[in-house]
């Protein structure tokens, strides 16, 4: 019998949403709820398991964790690119890697509450509230004639859009990829970097993680941006410099933030951007829905299954699967 890991199970969901007992007498799965960072006690947790559910990028499986993991044979992720796992050590040491479905649409969703959360003050006047404050000198801002200036036009970019229009909003995008062309079939227009910071009254950033967009919004960018504008981040936090970000938003360089994601997740108690009134924060709530979380579950369920019996499904390393043998059924 295989030992299966679902791990950074927050929600206390996992063993709630897939039939996981179809597996009995061939697996013994059992849920984590909390996050480990140190490779060594990840190692230390993960040690006697041979299947490991990677919820998204919660829990870092680098090469030095993987080196300490002999048993492992399957690492089923949620989604079907991690950035959290290495996949290039993962294929040398012979561990098969499977990913999953989703949706971006919720990403998309959060992304409007946190834009309409932020402008119109809608965390801190309904605490006020609560307090017995009836409105006071706070005053927020309708989105028609505004302009978004969209980081990234990718797949989550591109849903933005129709969103925007709808409400009157102008919509102006750049990336270091963008062609006009592209931005044409969406009905936006593409400007350079500088000009949608200084442009736009509301910045989203919808760019992959990676070495070339790591940082690439700083202390320059923040200074470009209008004093009355906001920052809304749902893609991945270290694309912003988290310091300069906390140093604009302490000076009153930019008017707010709303923010999905962070540097360091989950966020220290005591983060400096917990103590802001301007800012929103959220536990990294984009995909989390029950819908989501229901194909992730499912989908590791039968990632779980094809490993057992050789049919492997959405692979990611596909040079792994020479290398490994169908299970005996038990």
């Amino acid at each position: 019998m295989i030992r299966v890991a679902l791990l950074d199970d927050y929600q206390r969901v996992g063993l709630k949403l897939a039939p996981w007992r179809e597996l009995a007498g061939q697996a013994e799965v059992q849920a984590f709820h909390d996050n480990v960072q140190d490779a060594a006690a990840l190692a230390k947790r993960l040690g006697p398991f041979e299947v490991a559910m990677a919820l998204r990028e919660r829990a870092p499986f680098s090469r030095e964790l993987l080196e300490r993991l002999p048993n492992l044979r399957l690492i089923a992720s949620a989604g079907m690119r991690n950035a959290a796992i290495d996949l290039d050590a993962a294929t040398e040491l012979g561990i098969l890697v499977c990913g999953s479905a989703g949706s971006l649409r919720p990403t998309t969703e959060l992304t409007w509450g946190l834009i309409f959360a932020v402008t119109r003050g809608i965390p801190h006047e309904r605490e006020k509230l609560r307090r017995g404050i009836w409105q006071d000198e706070f005053l927020g801002w309708g989105l028609d004639s505004k302009t978004l200036g969209l980081v990234g036009l990718g797949n989550i970019g591109a849903q933005m859009v129709p969103i925007a229009k709808a409400f009157g909003v102008n919509v102006i995008a750049w990336s270091e990829n963008l062609k006009p062309e592209r931005a044409a079939e969406l009905g936006v227009k593409a400007v350079s970097k500088e000009e949608l910071f200084r442009a736009a009254d509301i910045v989203s950033i919808h760019l992959k993680l990676s070495a070339r967009s790591t940082g690439i919004i700083g202390a320059r960018e923040l200074g470009w941006m209008k004093r009355g504008a906001y920052l809304v981040n749902t893609s991945r936090g270290p694309i912003v410099d988290e310091r300069a970000l906390i140093e604009a938003l302490r000076r009153g360089r930019i008017a707010g933030a709303g923010l999905d994601v962070f540097d360091q997740e989950p966020l220290p108690e005591k983060h400096p951007l917990l103590g802001l009134d301007h800012v929103v924060a959220l536990p990294h709530l984009g995909y989390v829905t029950e819908q989501v979380l229901t194909i992730f579950y499912r989908e590791t369920l039968d990632n779980v299954w094809g490993y057992l019996s050789g049919d492997y499904k959405r692979v990611l390393n596909p040079e792994v699967q020479s290398r490994l043998r169908p299970r005996p059924s038990a």
